[in-house]
């Protein structure tokens, strides 16, 4: 199972089952194979302004 992650600024959820399709991020790709280089679709903070969500 993918862990989700949550935006720390707008809390926004990254979901690995859903992806980020608009910026290039397949469903099924897991937060840490995305590139360091991906920002938040909601507010434009950077991947290291995410952390994991408790399940």
């Amino acid at each position: 199972m993918n862990k989700r992650y949550r935006c720390l600024t707008c809390q926004h959820i990254y979901d690995p089952a859903e992806g980020d399709p608009d910026s290039g991020i397949a469903p099924g790709t897991p937060f840490e194979q995305i590139p360091d280089t991906w920002y938040c679709p909601q507010c434009g903070a950077s991947k290291a302004d995410f952390e994991p969500m408790e399940d």
